[in-house]
């Protein structure tokens, strides 16, 4: 049986000049406990990297903090010299101090020197998309997107994105810099971020959903989804997933996952097709957070 692809996810195109696959696949997982240190095999790491790409998934969405200094590497071993249609969406902003420890540094120089290292750990003359991990309240945000918009008029950065953000900071980094994607937390138990959600859709702004999956909450047996994956022959994390790719054509989920088994069932939920009321059911069977 052909494998399912993530072309079936359908394109988006961020600022209307870069197509993706909306099912993409992130990074933060082919690092070693509390993101931290390397994987515990790292030839599976690559290997699972080389199938993503082979299933045609073209967004990936990694962080200079994710190790730190390990998902970058492994991207680059993994598939450079890139495709022209791979999208590396990196970020700059955390700083680590151990397992599970994330300090946000927005000081202009800092976000620079990474985004320097970044260029060079991937292997990049230019980063499709680099995302300020969080907004460091030490330091006017104005200050943090506009070394991104230096950057990138410098021809270092091609679009620049924001994470964890409320609509209020949208709108002031768009007095900025143009903003072409926003990645919160959101999934289908979680939607506390649904009028950013809905901000992007008006704007036509990429929405990134970290944490797509809820991990164990959605997927648990005998959890709410199990009746509704059951009728439709799909498993509750790939319900989960085309749940979020019915929800907005502006959503680009990037599940992660050390496994090639597992990345392959996520990347099948993009040949799920939910209809108005399978989509309003799942909905219904979750509280949303």
């Amino acid at each position: 049986m052909t494998a399912v692809r993530a072309d079936a996810s359908g394109q988006f195109m961020i600022e209307k000049t870069l197509p993706v696959n909306r099912l993409g696949y992130g990074t933060m997982q082919l690092t070693g406990p509390g993101v931290w240190g390397p994987p515990a095999d790292e030839e599976e790491a690559v290997r699972v990297l080389r199938r993503a790409a082979e299933l045609g998934v073209t967004l990936f969405d990694t962080a200079d903090a994710y190790g730190p200094l390990v998902a970058e590497p492994l991207l680059k071993r993994a598939l450079a010299p890139y495709d022209e249609s791979i999208v590396i969406a990196t970020k700059a902003g955390l700083t680590r101090q151990g397992p599970d420890q994330w300090t946000p540094v927005g000081r202009p120089a800092y976000l620079r020197q990474q985004c320097e290292m970044s260029l060079r750990i991937l292997g990049l003359e230019r980063i499709p998309l680099l995302q300020l991990h969080r907004v460091d309240p030490e330091v006017p945000l104005e200050d943090q997107v506009g070394e991104l918009k230096k950057l990138q008029d410098e021809g270092k950065v091609a679009h620049i994105g924001l994470s964890e953000v409320g609509v209020e900071q949208i709108e002031r980094a768009r007095a900025v810099a143009p903003i072409a994607t926003v990645q919160n937390l959101y999934n289908l138990a979680n939607r506390s971020a649904e009028d950013v959600l809905e901000y992007c859709e008006r704007h036509e702004i990429g929405f990134i959903p970290w944490f797509p999956l809820a991990t164990g909450e959605l997927a648990r047996p005998g959890g709410a989804l199990d009746t509704i994956a059951s009728r439709l022959s799909a498993t509750p994390s790939q319900l989960a997933l085309a749940w979020l790719l019915r929800r907005s054509p502006v959503m680009l989920p990037i599940p992660g996952t050390s496994s090639i088994a597992h990345l392959e069932e996520n990347v099948a939920a993009a040949g799920i097709e939910l209809s108005d009321d399978d989509f309003a059911e799942l909905a219904s069977a979750v509280s949303p957070g």
